[in-house]
């Protein structure tokens, strides 16, 4: 019910070895001007209780990607407000790309991923998040991606 990407879209393995770069499983930081962190869309599964999970890169400002690297070990920190993002996960499973689409990020107690709000538009993800999919629609993305590579998206 969970699929994930290993990285932001603009994530070379090259800039493994760089010193102005870093991936984690929860940050990246690109060339010291590129700020992301990792969060969850989740998108409730109509009939049931269970959510389906998109674990995706959101690049945050510099200010806010500092702020929430400052409150990432502090317990209350959910109560911070929101912060502003651009999704930087290509998700192939839909028609148009999702890359670049409108977020809020929600941050969650200590130990628990960010939840990550779309801007309430049409595109197809975004609707999904707002009214639920199928148990049939969860099959049919965890075929696509599967065939796609193994889970991963770029």
């Amino acid at each position: 019910m969970n699929y994930t990407a290993e990285a932001p879209a603009v994530w070379d393995p090259a800039f493994a070895d760089a010193d102005d770069c870093l991936l984690s499983t929860d940050q990246c930081v690109v060339r010291a001007q590129y700020y992301f962190v990792k969060g969850l869309i989740e998108i409730p599964v109509i009939g049931s209780d269970e959510v389906f999970s998109w674990g995706v890169w959101v690049s945050l400002s510099r200010e806010s990607f500092s702020r929430a690297s400052g409150l990432w070990d502090r317990p209350g920190r959910e109560t911070e407000k929101p912060y502003f993002g651009w999704l930087t996960t290509d998700l192939l499973v839909y028609p148009a790309s999702t890359l670049n689409l409108k977020t809020h990020v929600h941050t969650r107690p200590v130990g628990e991923r960010p939840f990550v709000e779309l801007e309430p538009t049409d595109h197809p993800l975004a609707v999904e998040q707002r009214t639920g999919i199928s148990l049939e629609r969860v099959r049919a993305i965890a075929s696509a991606v599967l065939h796609a590579g193994e889970g991963e998206q770029r």
